[in-house]
């Protein structure tokens, strides 16, 4: 796809806000801020959809809206929205697929849809879409537009990481049925257990809560594993307080690995190690793709934003 709002707000050394606002209300930016964007949007060649000018209402459909990742997009969501003044209506399916499809057809009423990391089958998805103009966040779907965060850079680090401490055995602890982001999580760190020589041991889904990582702690013990990588950052915590009732101490005798980077992850003691995903990035630049849609614009490709490992305090070598 050709250049975004995002590029040009890199480029110009704005925030996206900032850029949006050269566009859409130039007479709030000082002069050298509104030249020098429009001047990086000439550079990169990008034009403001023209749906921009025109108030228009999208749904936001999400699997749980108690999860900090999807609070954190919906926040990213809304922020982009309101400063094109337009208007978003959530749908939170709870992690129910009789919902999710109810959800789509209400969201479909309104002018656009974004469908974030829906748990339905492909086809399904895109039948309950119909007309309607939608971008899929955090989830391929072939002939879709599509904004991902990056299931291979960051988990492969995780990996190479706990290779590098001397750990032979590690275990994933896995997320919902049916969601994307785990399969090719867990893809990924197959592979990156194979190439290192590691033995792999996946545990059976569960909720992607804290309560979830509790019910995987036994689990992780049972398995002789030496360190886990859990499905997100709330499993992570989970599978800490569980070990921890069961007189296990992280890292001293288990590391831990989340993924997600929420603000909890850096605020526990110890530190959690965790996979940063860029969650904020992914919901302006959705909204963003979702006008383009809206203007006309064809989409059909996927856009993967980059993700990285953050090493803290759960991690260390195996005990002996």
């Amino acid at each position: 796809m050709g250049a975004t709002l995002t590029d040009v707000a890199r480029r110009a050394g704005v925030s996206i806000a900032t850029a949006s606002r050269a566009f859409g209300e130039p007479d709030r930016l000082a002069t050298a801020t509104r030249d020098r964007v429009l001047q990086a949007a000439n550079d990169l060649g990008y034009d403001s959809p023209q749906v921009a000018t025109a108030t228009r209402s999208f749904g936001v459909v999400v699997p749980d809206v108690a999860n900090p990742v999807y609070a954190t997009l919906l926040k990213a969501i809304h922020s982009q929205a309101w400063h094109g003044r337009h208007r978003t209506v959530l749908f939170d399916t709870d992690e129910d697929r009789w919902r999710e499809r109810e959800q789509i057809e209400q969201a479909r009423k309104l002018d656009g849809m974004l469908l974030c990391s829906p748990r339905l089958p492909d086809d399904e998805v895109l039948t309950l879409a119909g007309d309607t103009p939608f971008v899929i966040v955090n989830r391929l779907i072939e002939g879709a537009p599509c904004v991902l965060m990056d299931m291979e850079n960051g988990p492969q680090q995780a990996v190479e990481h706990l290779a590098a401490l001397g750990h032979t055995h590690i275990a994933y602890a896995a997320g919902p049925t049916g969601s994307w982001a785990d399969g090719q999580r867990a893809a990924t760190i197959t592979k990156a257990c194979e190439r290192f020589g590691i033995r792999l041991t996946h545990l059976s889904h569960q909720a992607a809560s804290i309560e979830g990582g509790r019910a995987a702690a036994a689990p992780v013990i049972a398995s002789g594993a030496t360190a886990v990588i859990a499905y997100n950052d709330l499993v992570a915590l989970g599978l800490e307080a569980g070990m921890s009732d069961m007189g296990k101490s992280c890292p001293a005798d288990i590391s831990i690995i989340g993924i997600d980077d929420i603000d909890m992850a850096s605020a526990v003691k110890p530190g959690l190690s965790t996979v940063k995903m860029p969650i904020e990035r992914c919901g302006a630049l959705a909204v963003e793709l979702l006008l383009q849609v809206l203007a006309g614009a064809t989409h059909a490709e996927a856009t993967t934003l980059g993700s990285q490992l953050i090493v803290r305090g759960t991690t260390a070598g195996p005990s002996r």
